[in-house]
């Protein structure tokens, strides 16, 4: 009983062997008798004891691996020590398993290997500004040596370029020389910006206050032309009323029927108007020059008379 008990064990821990169940993003290469046989993808699987084995269990999912500092020498003879990081994932299970016996120290010693050959072709300030570059380079040698091995290079980055540190020395006193020559252009950029700004405010103040002028000498020019008019227009007006006035006091002078007489007496008047005047030429009508003479002739006529009561 224990013997058949020992048996029945033994037959079902083979059965249970027998059994594979492959996960979710994972491969198994199956060996029969020492030779490839077949690649169980994901679900389960079932094998012949004792004649077939699993040969190798391929993880498919996109591994990243870091490798360590790398020393390379530069076209300028510089020596550096750069670190890359390799992203890659299995395509063929049975060409990784089979193609490579180490697969992970072989992309290491590739990686190392390319790297030098793209840095020996470039000086150091190329190196240090063309990490795309030699990204997209690493990456295209890369992909193309391993896909023998049933792997797939998806990306290559450069994690540290590491110079020397006299170099080291030598590039933060470039860029502190750089920084501070830029400091000293924005300072001065900003000081050419601010002397035209101020150049620019005194020159428009200097047209404004032209325009004020010229507005101001526009305005008292029209205002003087407005009170010459107006004085102009009160005088015109005056003579008109003047004017209006001799008219109205010659038709009320017609209409009472004046004589001879009155007519003379305003002419007496109207002379001795003319004669108040500063004219040194005063030109008498005829017909006052006759009343002059008359008035002359009866001043004669009274004297004569005065000297016979006399005598």
């Amino acid at each position: 009983m224990l013997f058949l008990l020992i048996v029945i064990i033994l037959v079902l821990w083979i059965l249970a062997s027998c059994i594979r169940i492959v996960p979710q993003a994972y491969a198994i290469v199956l060996e029969r008798l020492g030779a490839y046989q077949a690649t169980w993808g994901t679900g389960v699987h079932f094998k012949l004891p004792f004649v077939e084995r699993v040969a190798r269990k391929v993880n498919l999912k996109e591994q990243v691996v870091d490798f360590p500092p790398q020393p390379v020498i530069t076209k300028d003879n510089v020596t550096m020590q750069i670190d890359t990081v390799v992203f890659f994932q299995i395509t063929d299970p049975k060409l990784y398993a089979y193609g490579v016996e180490n697969p992970i120290m072989a992309i290491e010693n590739l990686s190392a290997t390319t790297l030098r050959n793209i840095i020996g072709d470039m000086e150091l300030d190329e190196t240090l500004t063309s990490r795309e570059v030699i990204n997209t380079k690493m990456r295209a040698s890369l992909d193309v040596a391993t896909d023998p091995w049933g792997i797939k290079v998806n990306r290559v980055e450069l994690k540290n370029i590491i110079p020397p540190a006299a170099i080291q020395e030598a590039m933060e006193k470039q860029m502190k020389a750089e920084r501070e020559r830029r400091e000293a252009i924005l300072i001065a950029e900003g000081e050419k910006k601010s002397t035209i700004l101020v150049a620019e405010g005194k020159k428009e103040s200097a047209i404004l206050d032209a325009e004020a002028e010229k507005q101001a000498a526009i305005l008292r020019a029209e205002a003087q032309k407005e009170r010459m008019i107006k004085e102009a227009e009160g005088q015109a007006e005056a003579v008109l009323k003047v004017q209006k006035a001799n008219a109205e006091g010659l038709r009320m002078i017609k209409e009472a029927g004046a004589d001879n007489a009155v007519l003379t007496l305003k002419s007496f008047e109207a002379l001795a108007k003319v004669a108040d005047g500063k004219s040194t030429k005063i030109i008498i009508p005829s017909e006052i020059q006759n009343l002059a003479g008359l008035a002359a002739s009866l001043k004669e006529v009274v004297v004569d008379e005065k000297d016979k009561k006399e005598e």
